[in-house]
Formats: structure tokens, sequence, C-alpha cells
């Protein structure tokens, strides 16, 4: 008979605490992907002497989830993950430690606690921001005006099981024009930074879209949008917008506005304000 494998290495310890994460894809490093960020963040977590959490089995891996992460090539002030460890741990002294062990650009803006209930479902909603340069206002306002005047838009997307029609204009919450950096890119119950170190859309002209998308299945991504726009209301900007998301989380059952996830209760008075 077969000698059974046994796994190698010490035994697995069971975590004692769990820490989310908000981190920042600012620059140049918005064209990483999730698994570049995924593999830079192991090697911080490494580096910084976190006492991480790992799988059982012949392959140990450490105990880090992420949800709904922004598509490569958009920059982001709100991602979010979730790590396990061994041992308790300051969050705000594993913030600045995983902060200067990762590269400029990938920015670890918050660590707390986490509180019971799952992360990814507290991510229902994201408000995205697009610069587009070399645009005016009045041809982005028209383009706006004939969107919101639809009730249904599909748009075809290929996912991993082919060709996907869904319809853009039911998930998204709200779409106005707004100044960069306004009081619109807030998060309520907390902030969300403009993108430091961004590349900022320079010229006499730029006009900026603020988007409110519920997330569904599949999730309406800012591509998504822009596919609505140009296949309904004949939107053709000179040059590709410069995306940002500046807040994922609860979306508030009387506007269309995203609450901070790390609160636990975001319709109490405290938390909105």
């Amino acid at each position: 008979m077969a000698r059974q494998r046994v796994p190698e290495g010490p035994p697995a310890v069971p975590p004692v605490q769990k820490l989310r994460l908000r981190y920042a894809k600012r620059g140049r490093l918005r064209f990483s992907s999730t698994r570049d960020f995924q593999r830079a963040l192991e090697r911080a977590l490494r580096r910084a002497g976190v006492p991480m959490a790992f799988s059982a089995g012949f392959h140990p891996h450490p105990k880090i989830s992420y949800a709904n992460a922004a598509p490569t090539g958009t920059a982001s002030e709100a991602e979010y993950a979730e790590i396990s460890v061994v041992e308790r741990v300051d969050p705000e002294a594993v913030r600045a430690a995983l902060d200067a062990a990762l590269p400029d650009g990938l920015d670890v803006l918050e660590v707390v606690e986490a509180t019971p209930g799952s992360l990814a479902e507290r991510l229902q909603g994201s408000r995205w921001r697009m610069e587009f340069a070399g645009l005016d206002e009045a041809t982005l306002q028209r383009a706006v005006d004939t969107f919101l005047g639809h009730d249904l838009i599909e748009v075809t997307r290929v996912v991993k099981s082919g060709p996907r029609t869904f319809d853009v204009r039911g998930a998204v919450l709200a779409m106005d024009i707004g100044p960069a950096g306004s009081a619109e890119g807030q998060v309520a119950g907390g902030s969300a930074q403009d993108a430091q170190g961004e590349t900022r859309a320079q010229g006499p002209e730029c006009a900026i879209l603020h988007v409110v998308v519920r997330h569904t299945t599949p999730v309406v991504r800012p591509d998504d949008v822009l596919t609505a726009l140009r296949t309904h209301a004949a939107f053709e900007p000179p040059r590709s917008p410069l995306v940002t998301r500046l807040a994922q989380g609860w979306l508030l059952p009387h506007a269309a506005q995203i609450a901070d996830p790390f609160v636990d209760d975001p319709v109490s008075p405290a938390s909105s304000q």
C-alpha cells in the first residue's frame, strides 16, 4: 500500500484577528492588475513582519481576501482587502508598515479591525469620476441628458462564459457633471481623497463626469457606461478619459450616495454626517 502523503511544514495556526484594508491605486500603478497587487501585498506583508495566518494543506498561502477590484487601467481611492493574523496587532502600525513596504502608487490608506459580517456584502455600489480632456461640458451634458432619458440601455461584454448582454441604465443611480475634487466625490461617513500623484487632465477644456453605480451581476464598469454613451447618445470623446473610483461601500437607501464600508450602521446620524 502506498504511503499517504503528509502536508509539509508546521500545522496551521488559527487566526485571532481580522483586519480590513483600504488602499489606493494611483499614477502609473493604475495599470497594475489585481494579480500584480496580490503579489505586491504578499511581499509587503513579509517585509513588514505581519504575523499572517496561513491555510492548511500541501501549499499553504496567507489568508487574504479581495473584494470587487477596479479594472486594470483605472485609478482608485477605494480598493479593499481583508487579512487574518495569528497575533493581535495595532491596525495603525500595520497600515504604516505596509504603506512603507509597498511601491509609491499602491498606498494603504486605512486599516481597521474587522467587525462581524462580510466585507463583500458592504460593497454595494461605487462612485466614479471620469475626466475628459479636450471636451467641453455642453457636449458631455447633452450625452448625459440622452442617457438619463432612457429606461433601458443594454450593452454586450465578453465574460469568461462568453458574450453577456446586460442593462447598464438600471445600475446607474446618478450621473452628473462637476469639477474634479468637488464635494460630490466625498464618501458619506468618510472621505475619498483625490488621487495624489495622478496625471491630471490638462488643457483649456476638461469635462468631469461623476457616476454612481449599483453593483450588479455582472458589475457595471466604467467602460460599460462609456459604451452605453457611445451607442445611445452618439458620444465620441476626443480621447479616453482618466477614470478614478472615488468611493465604494454601502448604498444609502434615501439617496444615491456611498457610505463608508468600515461603518457598521451607515444610516445612523453619526455615520451620515
